[in-house]
């Protein structure tokens, strides 16, 4: 009879201990996705504000392009607009490679945290 007991015990806190591990793990992912979503997020927003800028860049190069003298002139802009481009563009490459990195980072976290603690 003791032992019955002793066995019954044992799997309540199995048991408990089980319970308190899904809702931990279910709580860690919950954070998780919530940190990877506000990453997405502000990346939607700055690839919108990059796109933007660019539109804005091309316009003003086509509108200066529509009012060249001559040919020198329009090579000369295109260069420099060519060249801009290129140097935007790598920066914001950059920039969303470090927000990735972010995101990675910012989502992993609570599941790191939650593995560490049930250790």
């Amino acid at each position: 009879m003791q032992e019955a007991k002793r066995m019954a015990e044992e799997a309540k806190r199995m048991g408990q201990e089980a319970q308190e591990g899904a809702r931990s793990g279910f709580e860690a992912a919950s954070k998780s996705f919530s940190e990877a979503n506000r990453g997405f997020q502000d990346l939607a927003v700055e690839m919108m504000s990059y796109s933007k800028a660019a539109f804005d860049d091309a316009m003003r190069t086509w509108e200066q392009l529509i009012g060249v003298k001559s040919i020198e002139q329009a090579v000369e802009i295109q260069s420099q607009y060519a060249k801009r481009v290129y140097d935007n563009h790598m920066a914001e490459l950059s920039k969303l490679r470090e927000m990735y990195t972010d995101i990675v980072r910012d989502s992993s976290k609570p599941i790191e945290e939650t593995t560490r603690r049930s250790r």
